[in-house]
């Protein structure tokens, strides 16, 4: 089922997909929920899968003003609240993963699991920012064009007010009180040592680096990415000889 609603006051575009406990696809910058077509969306053989595409993406018209890291999380908790109807297991790719986060910080009780894929917590986590001025790849214009309804001439203003605000003020993963799995890739535009930060930061975490893979690892490694996800999603960890998650001697 797809759908048009309103959130805090703004069109956004929606689909929902599968049944089983409930699952949040929050998609990356500048595309929209067809970043899932191929590889986490197939989830929704066991789970109800909903997918949103952000403000100013996809099928989601862009507002006039600047755009929050706060307003995007105040979308995602309003779709939590008003849409799924509850807490909700929730992943965020690249930005949407910025957004996920966030989320998880202002409302843990919409949270119930929490899934970071190619995601940094501050602007230092990432070796490459876009420029708000520069030129995107073909393919990236096209996609945004084929859905959009502001047009494609309306993309280099997504890019001018999307790309200040992913380098605005960190966030701390400490905050985050529900388990939580951290994924990222060998050669990713995240550094290695930042997704491990966020990763020891969160007391209640996993972490997966898939090899031989980039920023694009949901489309390079599908498989690999759903089967990770979902047992994350539906086992608890078995760990024979925890260190860092060894219960303290009395």
């Amino acid at each position: 089922m797809t759908g048009n609603l309103t959130l805090n006051g703004h069109p956004a575009w929606y689909d929902v997909r599968g049944s089983g406990e409930p699952l949040v696809l929050l998609h990356g910058g500048f595309s929209d929920s067809r970043d899932f077509d191929d590889n986490l969306a197939r989830l929704a053989d066991r789970f109800t899968v909903y997918r949103l595409d952000r403000r100013a993406h996809g099928r989601t018209p862009d507002v006039p003003g600047p755009v929050t890291l706060d307003q995007l999380a105040d979308d995602a908790a309003a779709f939590l609240s008003d849409v799924v109807g509850g807490p909700a297991a929730v992943a965020g790719y690249s930005s949407g993963g910025v957004v996920a986060l966030a989320t998880a910080l202002r409302r843990p009780d919409l949270v119930r699991r929490l899934i970071l894929i190619n995601t940094a917590a501050s602007p230092d986590g990432w070796l490459v920012h876009p420029d708000p001025d520069g030129e995107f790849p073909a393919v990236v214009v096209d996609a945004y064009a084929e859905v959009s309804p502001d047009g494609r001439d309306h993309f280099p203003e997504v890019v001018r007010k999307f790309a200040g605000m992913e380098q605005g003020p960190a966030l701390d993963p400490a905050g985050v009180d529900c388990p939580t799995l951290v994924l990222g890739a060998d050669d990713d535009i995240v550094s290695l040592a930042h997704t491990v930060e966020v990763y020891q930061a969160i007391r209640d975490a996993q972490l997966a680096i898939l090899p031989g893979t980039s920023h694009l690892l949901l489309w390079e490694r599908p498989d690999e990415a759903i089967a990770l996800v979902g047992e994350f999603l539906t086992r608890e960890p078995n760990r024979l000889m925890p260190i860092r998650f060894a219960v303290p001697a009395a």
